[in-house]
């Protein structure tokens, strides 16, 4: 029987501490997940202590792209806490890679509720309150701006990573011996694939702008593309983009090379 991994308070207190920082190295191509890497490093370092190779690919899994509501964060960063603790006791049984599909599944819906609720509602009526008082003088402003927003975030934070973890860990220990883990698992993966797919058409655009003639008509190339298969060319670009990103290409290499292919596309009247 496998050896059970538990993170001690310590570590656990480190790792929440830690999350404050999740914005401190933000970039364009991931975001977040070199603070939640960072985050992370106290739980991996003591999980995978005995295993170079299970920590490696531990780090490597939490520098994917992360973007979520730094209120929000701690629940989900507690039930990551719990997922790696199943991993490095059952590396062999547990799928390491739901820890990423439930991290990418969450993200969004937490990140509207961090966002709607905090930076949308809480910090607005704060500083709409606390503003006018602080420009007067008044030493209530910065108090109440703090009652009213940041007060609340550090509760949700705190009791957040608490359910996360703790909550987390008996839940994920009771569907995973069931299965349903495995299911919702596939069906994030599935659905995220579905909303990528969909969001195609409407946010990359490639028009081709060329003409051909045929029979002496001039008839634009991209009228015959869309009779043919419609958004075949955004579909095609992404596929491009998707393999390159695959063959561990940067993301803001990709980012480049479409800056410099549109450039050329342009130049020679393509589109």
């Amino acid at each position: 029987m496998a050896e059970e991994k538990k993170l001690s308070q310590k570590t656990l207190r480190h790792v929440f501490n830690r999350h404050y920082q999740l914005l401190g190295c933000f970039n364009y191509e991931r975001q977040m997940s070199t603070g939640y890497a960072y985050t992370m490093m106290p739980a991996l370092k003591e999980l995978y202590k005995d295993d170079p190779e299970g920590l490696k690919e531990a780090v490597k899994r939490h520098l994917e792209f992360y973007n979520c509501a730094t209120s929000t964060s701690p629940f989900l960063i507690g039930l990551t806490c719990a997922m790696e603790e199943q991993n490095a006791s059952e590396p062999e049984e547990y799928d390491a890679g739901s820890i990423t599909s439930v991290k990418a599944a969450l993200m969004g819906p937490l990140a509207g509720i961090g966002d709607s609720f905090f930076w949308g509602t809480f910090r607005v009526i704060g500083a709409g309150i606390g503003a006018p008082l602080a420009v007067a003088g008044n030493v209530l402003g910065p108090i109440i701006y703090a009652l009213i927003n940041v007060i609340p975030s550090e509760v949700v934070r705190r009791v957040g990573f608490k359910i996360g973890y703790n909550g987390g860990s008996k839940f994920l220990e009771r569907i995973s011996s069931d299965g349903t883990l495995q299911k919702v698992t596939e069906a994030a993966r599935i659905m995220g694939l579905m909303v990528i797919g969909a969001m195609i058409p409407s946010m990359v655009t490639l028009t081709l702008g060329a003409t051909v003639d045929i029979n002496g008509a001039q008839v634009v190339l991209q009228e015959i593309i869309d009779q043919i298969c419609p958004f075949i060319l955004p579909l095609g670009l992404v596929g491009g983009c998707y393999s390159l990103l695959k063959k561990g290409k940067s993301g803001t290499a990709v980012m480049f090379g479409l800056l410099v292919l549109g450039i050329v596309l342009v130049a020679l009247g393509l589109v």
